[in-house]
């Protein structure tokens, strides 16, 4: 937090469930904190650039539960660096990390829709390389949905992710594709079950090398 108040940039994030608050003003277990430099840097950070931070940073904390349904967290606890409560409230920020909560789309987008769930490279070079085409192509395709909110003139996150990759690849192979992406009904506290539609192959891991499983008596055989 510190270096991204070095930065100019401010901060939100969701409160360590281990990190103690104290009482400041503004109540119990929130408001102004003061959030002091350690002695030791972390593994990731030299000394030198450890002892360049400032001895101390002012956090606001900002307690509320979350009453809808659906969800599995209901107490919340934010650490911020927007201290000015006139023009951040404790609503107004609590509606800005709800947000949040939208990032697990993306990843389903990601891992499913485009199914990048399981990575075909077997060396760290090919790896790299294959995340960063499945990101140049997933920024495409919300290049694609913002694009196509803005001359609607709705909200980027009603444009419909696969119709929009759909159309992208069409225009890839040359093809004109639709002449407009599909617009998803606005649904707020929509919420669905967390299960599968189809049932998993009731076949064993593969946790070793397919030429040794074939040498073994069975290929059935996984232990």
């Amino acid at each position: 937090m510190a270096l991204l108040n070095a930065a100019g940039v401010f901060a939100c994030f969701r409160l360590h469930q281990r990190r103690k608050t104290t009482r400041r003003r503004g109540g119990r277990g929130g408001g102004i904190e003061h959030w002091w430099r350690g002695d030791r840097p972390p593994a990731w950070m030299t000394a030198a650039q450890w002892l360049t931070l400032p001895q101390c940073i002012d956090v606001r904390i900002v307690r509320y539960t979350i009453k809808a349904r659906g969800m599995r967290t209901r107490h919340v606890a934010l650490a911020t660096t927007l201290l000015d409560r006139h023009a951040w409230p404790d609503a107004k920020l609590a509606a800005l990390y709800g947000q949040r909560w939208e990032i697990e789309t993306c990843f389903d987008h990601l891992k499913t829709t485009m199914r990048m769930n399981v990575l075909k490279c077997q060396s760290v070079d090919g790896v790299l390389k294959e995340l960063a085409v499945y990101l140049l192509v997933y920024n495409l395709v919300r290049l694609a949905m913002l694009r196509h909110a803005h001359a609607c003139g709705v909200a980027a996150g009603r444009v419909s992710f696969v119709d929009a990759l759909r159309w992208l690849s069409c225009r890839m192979l040359g093809l004109a594709g639709v002449a407009a992406l599909l617009i998803n009904p606005d649904r707020p506290g929509r919420r669905d079950p967390r299960v599968i539609r189809r049932r998993l192959k009731e076949y064993n891991l593969m946790k070793r090398p397919r030429a040794e499983l074939k040498c073994s008596e069975t290929f059935g055989e996984n232990r």
